[in-house]
C-alpha cells in the first residue's frame, strides 16, 4: 500500500481547512445577519412608540384613587404600570383636587402651581 506524500497530505490538509473555514465564515454572516434585522426591528418599534407624556397620575391600586401627580420622566415611576399620561391642564387640576405632588419629581414646581 502506498503511504501518501507529504505533498498529498498538505493539499488535503489546505482543504479541510477551507472547507471548515467557508462554513465557519457562513454562520457569522448569518449571524450578521438576523442581528441587523433585529436591530433594524428594534428601531422601527422605537419609531413608531408614541412619545412619553409630559405627565402623569399615578392610581392606586383600586385604579379610582389617585396616589400622586409625576412629571413625566420620573424615576420612581418608570416602570409602573398604575401611571397614564395626562395632559398639562389635567395635572394642575388634580394637584388642586389636593392629589399630592410627588416628592422627587417635584410637578408642582414644574407647573408653577405651590399652594
Amino acid at each position: 500500500m502506498n503511504d501518501p506524500s507529504r505533498l498529498d497530505l498538505l493539499h488535503f490538509a489546505r482543504r479541510v481547512v477551507f472547507q471548515q473555514a467557508t462554513a465557519a465564515l457562513a454562520q457569522i454572516d448569518t449571524w450578521i445577519a438576523q442581528e441587523e434585522e433585529h436591530e433594524s426591528r428594534q428601531r422601527q418599534a422605537e419609531e413608531m412608540r408614541p412619545p412619553a407624556a409630559d405627565w402623569l397620575l399615578e392610581r392606586g391600586l383600586n385604579k379610582d384613587n389617585t396616589v400622586a401627580v409625576h412629571v413625566g420622566g420620573c424615576w420612581t415611576v418608570r416602570k409602573s404600570s398604575r401611571c397614564i399620561g395626562v395632559s398639562q391642564e389635567q395635572a394642575v387640576d388634580a394637584l388642586r383636587q389636593q392629589v399630592p405632588a410627588c416628592t422627587h419629581c417635584r410637578p408642582d414646581t414644574e407647573l408653577g402651581y405651590l399652594e
